[in-house]
C-alpha cells in the first residue's frame, strides 16, 4: 500500500519544523498579512494538518488556501508554542505539485504562470525579475513612464552607470554562461528542475482537458492564467 498524503508530508523537514504542538490560539493567524485581506487562515490550516485528517489535506492540496500565504514567516516570530504555519504551506505546496493536485485550484493552476516567468528568467538571465521582460502589455500598472523607460533604456541605464548587457561587474550585468550552468546544476541537484518539469507536465494535462492550446511560453494556457 503506497504511503498517504499524511506520511508524505512527515517526509517533508519543513513540515517536522513547523509543527509542533498547536494549542488553536489564533495568534498566526491575528498576525497574518494574507488573512487581513483574504479568506486565508493559516490556524485552521495547522488545525487540519494536526489532526492528520487524510481527507481534509486532499482538500489544502486542491486548494485555493495554501496559495495565499506570502511566506513572510511572521507567523514563525509569535507562536508560543514554535509552530511554523508558514513551514507547513510550504510542504504542503510541494506535495500537491508533485501529486499534481495544484491543477485542481485557480491559484494552484497559476503556478505555471509563475514557472514561465520568475523560474525560467532565472535560468536564462540570472535574474528573478529583468527589464527586457517587465512590459506595458504584461504589466500594464508599471504605468507610461515604466514604458518610456523600456524604450530609451540602453541609453539611460548607460547614464544611470548600470552594466546593462555588459560582460563586467555591476547592475544588470550579463550573467556569465559559467553562472548560468552553476544555477541549472543547482536547480537540478535540489529537485527544482523536476518540479518545474511537474508544473509543465499537470498543465498540459488541464489545458488539454479544458481544450485549451498548450505550447510553451506565453501560449493560450498562459494568458488564461495570466489574465483569469
Amino acid at each position: 500500500m503506497g504511503k498517504t498524503l499524511y506520511e508524505r508530508l512527515e517526509e517533508d523537514v519543513r513540515f517536522s519544523e513547523g509543527l509542533k504542538s498547536c494549542m488553536n490560539c489564533g495568534v498566526c493567524t491575528a498576525i497574518c498579512p494574507a488573512a487581513e485581506v483574504s479568506d486565508y487562515d493559516p490556524r485552521m490550516v495547522v488545525t487540519v494538518v494536526q489532526l492528520r485528517d487524510e481527507a481534509g489535506v486532499e482538500k489544502l492540496l486542491k486548494s485555493d488556501t495554501i496559495w495565499r500565504c506570502g511566506e513572510c514567516l511572521s507567523c514563525k516570530t509569535r507562536c508560543p508554542r514554535g509552530n511554523v504555519p508558514g513551514y507547513i504551506i510550504q510542504a504542503l505546496r510541494a506535495l500537491s505539485i508533485e501529486t499534481g493536485l495544484f491543477i485542481e485550484s485557480e491559484q494552484g493552476r497559476k503556478q505555471l504562470a509563475i514557472k514561465r516567468t520568475v523560474g525560467d528568467h532565472i535560468l536564462k538571465y540570472g535574474y528573478c525579475v529583468y527589464i527586457d521582460e517587465v512590459d506595458n502589455d504584461m504589466y500594464p500598472e508599471q504605468g507610461p513612464i515604466w514604458e518610456w523607460l523600456r524604450k530609451n533604456r540602453e541609453s539611460m541605464l548607460e547614464r544611470l552607470g548600470t552594466s546593462y548587457k555588459k560582460d563586467q561587474s555591476g547592475t544588470l550585468r550579463n550573467t556569465s554562461k559559467e553562472s548560468l550552468n552553476d544555477l541549472k546544476r543547482i536547480f537540478d541537484e535540489t529537485g527544482g528542475t523536476q518540479r518545474f518539469e511537474k508544473i509543465e507536465k499537470y498543465s498540459s494535462e488541464k489545458a488539454k482537458e479544458l481544450g485549451i492550446g498548450f505550447k510553451e511560453g506565453k501560449d493560450d494556457y498562459f494568458n488564461l492564467l495570466y489574465n483569469e
